[in-house]
């Protein structure tokens, strides 16, 4: 090492030029023209031509693989009785009801026993007698968490499952 030469702090984020020594100790000046005193064994030289004759080669990073079964779509589930039944007119409203809770019972294990991820299921809006037999239907499950599409939960009519 001699007067002039880059050097970098070995423990330190820290380097600069030596400026001169005093016995054992090195004193440094940075970029910013402050002074340090340092060991010579604290210093290393910058010689950044040592790595010219190095080439670096750049990989590339790995794509995460997304499984496919948790990309899809949602199975979508609508519980309008006129969706469910051929002659709605036939029903009175327990009997609906009681129907739309089947169908969304039946719905729920098909979705467990074919390992999906997720189902939108569509309750629409209106009294909210539907909606929240939904919702306590859905809160009497296992392995499961559902949200509202919408902020407002009574005016998004529909809602989304996750199974774990």
């Amino acid at each position: 090492m001699k007067i002039g030469d880059l050097v970098s702090v070995i423990d330190d984020n820290l380097k600069g030029t030596i400026k001169n020594f005093k016995g054992e100790k090195v004193v440094i000046e940075d970029e910013h023209g402050f002074s340090y005193e340092f060991k010579a064994t604290e210093l290393v030289l910058q010689q950044a031509e040592i790595y010219d004759q190095i080439s670096t080669v750049q990989k590339r990073e790995p794509t995460k693989l997304i499984s496919k079964k948790h990309d899809k779509k949602p199975l979508i589930l609508d519980l309008h009785f006129q969706h469910l039944v051929k002659k709605p007119g036939d029903y009175n409203s327990f009997e609906r009801l009681f129907l739309q809770k089947e169908k969304l019972l039946a719905t729920l294990d098909y979705c467990r026993k074919n390992k999906l991820k997720k189902l939108e299921i569509i309750h629409g809006i209106g009294e909210g007698v539907l909606q929240q037999m939904v919702v306590d239907v859905l809160k009497s499950q296992t392995n499961i968490e559902f949200q509202n599409k919408e902020i407002l939960h009574h005016q998004s009519g529909t809602v989304l499952v996750f199974f774990r």
